[in-house]
């Protein structure tokens, strides 16, 4: 495949990404440690917990505990986990699989009648939340801290309350009636039940800090065969919802082996599935047949390469991915060279149709990610699936419930057919690059089928184009397929690119093109550290109005 570029020319010069908006952002330049999450609360409850002596995985605890009480429209304790883990000591990486099962009653049989699982309501909520198992497994395998300690932020904010931020308030106001529409629901997220908090007010919910104090106090089995559970289950009970105190009690995250891809001497490293962690391999594994590293990421041609190898990926994850322990995901075949070398061949294939169409439709959400001074590194995507998950609140817990049931399928022939006891296939999925002396970058992303799109990219614009980790995160992103809790099909770039792009890209065979802002949420938000010889750059999105700090 030595003449593709000559094929399908990437000639161009990269181009500036700076922009007058003032969110345009310059990384963090840490010496020891860092922290990145899309808000600032939670990056400062990670700083705190590392400078009081806890290591990268206390301080991912301390973020995504306090993500689900400041930014409880995207993930919470109610929703599933992955994690990625280095651990310095013995230079080995872990995956840790933190997402529900469904529940052992549930059947097609519930859904009678339908097309689709609901999306909303106690029949979405029909898997077991996995985080804080995941909160409590890896406190206990690779934290330094009292698993006590690193609830602490969390509590403290849900207690005595915390200013709203504009994403939380931005989602409050487009999901009004989904808020409104039950008791538990509105009286945790609503103003006297009625009106949307805005930016800057104080938002307190003193039920999801009872909750976490009897996680602190108390560990998993808290949450999972104690007090907790029983509550959700008679409020889901009360409300005709599947889930049984057995459900919760049977579950258990798994510790997994990270799916590995070669790529331009370094060695990427996602969770496997359900995680869809082996798109973003199998896209990477694609545009390494392409040599990109002169052309503009900015360029119709990169877009086209890069959009044509993501549908290809789409479509090997939307045949294949499940529930390992229900049907056998073929990884090692999926993501050989041989066979990605010969799906790249497909990409300058003029046969082949536009990559808006022929593969089929998934939808979702928070990344976080720390370094330690003593080399340790973690990455961590958490979520409710689409913003506010299931719309409930189980009763006085004051915490809301995902909806990821509702990704299961209801035709029978689906490979993510819903069954009982199965994890759904998940959007979620994080990245991390490593070389010959360990971790050297930390990537990832919320926004369905933009994760893998979005980490795959950021990578590429690294290794490939030379841009900082910061630069890589605020250049103009492209989206191809849906965001989470939508239907969308077609490829939209941030009104950042020049309005030519449409054409360009519409004379290279694309079709339904379309620019959106500048600075788009449709395009998800992203998080990532490099770490480099002599510093470490930590870099949030300007999209979610993210921190990223260290020392």
């Amino acid at each position: 495949m030595a003449d593709q570029t000559e094929t399908h020319p990437l000639k161009g010069t990269k181009q500036s990404n700076k922009t007058e908006d003032p969110r345009y952002g310059q990384p963090f330049v840490a010496k020891k440690a860092a922290v990145a999450s899309p808000n600032n609360l939670a990056s400062m409850a990670g700083y705190d917990i590392l400078k009081k002596g806890g290591n990268a995985i206390d301080a991912m605890v301390a973020v995504n505990a306090t993500l689900g009480v400041v930014f409880p429209h995207m993930t919470g304790a109610g929703g599933d986990a992955f994690w990625l883990i280095y651990d310095a000591k013995t230079k080995q990486t872990f995956a840790l699989n933190a997402s529900g099962h469904s529940s052992k009653h549930v059947s097609m049989d519930d859904y009678k009648n339908q097309e689709k699982i609901d999306e909303r309501g106690p029949k979405s909520a029909i898997t077991v939340p996995g985080a804080v198992d995941g909160w409590c497994q890896a406190s206990k395998r690779f934290g330094r801290l009292a698993f006590s300690e690193c609830l602490k932020p969390a509590i403290n904010f849900a207690r005595e309350g915390f200013p709203v931020s504009p994403s939380l308030a931005k989602f409050s106001e487009q999901s009004l009636g989904l808020l409104r529409s039950h008791d538990t629901t509105a009286f945790t997220f609503l103003k006297d039940k009625v009106a949307p908090y805005l930016p800057g007010d104080i938002m307190k919910n003193r039920s999801l800090a009872k909750t976490l104090e009897k996680i602190s106090e108390q560990g998993r089995d808290a949450f999972y065969k104690g007090s907790i559970a029983k509550k959700i289950c008679e409020f889901l009970a009360d409300n005709n919802g599947i889930l049984s105190e057995a459900d919760f009690a049977a579950h258990q995250s798994e510790w997994v082996k990270p799916l590995t891809m070669d790529y331009r001497g370094k060695t990427v490293i996602a969770p496997p599935p359900n995680s869809e962690g082996m798109a973003t391999l199998a896209i990477l594994g694609m545009l390494e047949h392409f040599d990109v590293s002169e052309s503009s990421d900015n360029s119709a041609a990169f877009i086209d390469i890069f959009t044509r190898a993501t549908a290809l990926a789409f479509r090997d994850r939307n045949e294949y991915l499940d529930d390992p322990n229900f049907n056998d995901v073929p990884t090692s075949q999926l993501l050989d060279k041989a066979y990605l070398a010969e799906r790249a061949k497909k990409i300058i294939d003029p046969s082949i149709g536009p990559p808006e169409q022929g593969f089929g439709q998934r939808g979702d959400t928070t990344f976080s990610c720390a370094v330690d001074e003593d080399g340790n590194a973690v990455a961590v995507i958490q979520s409710l699936y689409w913003e506010w998950g299931s719309g409930l609140v189980a009763g006085d817990t004051g915490l809301l419930l995902q909806n990821r049931g509702a990704f299961f399928s209801l035709d029978s022939k689906s490979a993510d057919r819903l069954m009982p006891e199965k994890r759904p296939a998940h959007t979620l999925t994080c990245s991390m690059v490593l070389n010959d002396t360990g971790p050297e970058m930390i990537v990832g992303a919320m926004g369905g089928e933009g994760e893998p799109q979005t980490q795959a990219a950021i990578i590429a614009r690294v290794l490939d184009q030379g841009y900082a980790i910061q630069e890589a995160i605020d250049a103009p992103r492209w989206l191809l397929g849906r965001t989470w809790g939508e239907q969308h099909r077609g490829l939209r770039l941030e009104g950042r690119f020049p309005e030519d792009m449409v054409k360009d890209l519409e004379n290279l065979g694309h079709v339904n093109v379309e620019l959106i802002d500048a600075f788009s949420d449709l395009v998800g938000h992203a998080q990532a550290i490099h770490i480099l010889n002599n510093r470490i750059e930590a870099a949030a999105d300007p999209r979610a109005g993210g921190l990223a700090t260290g020392y």
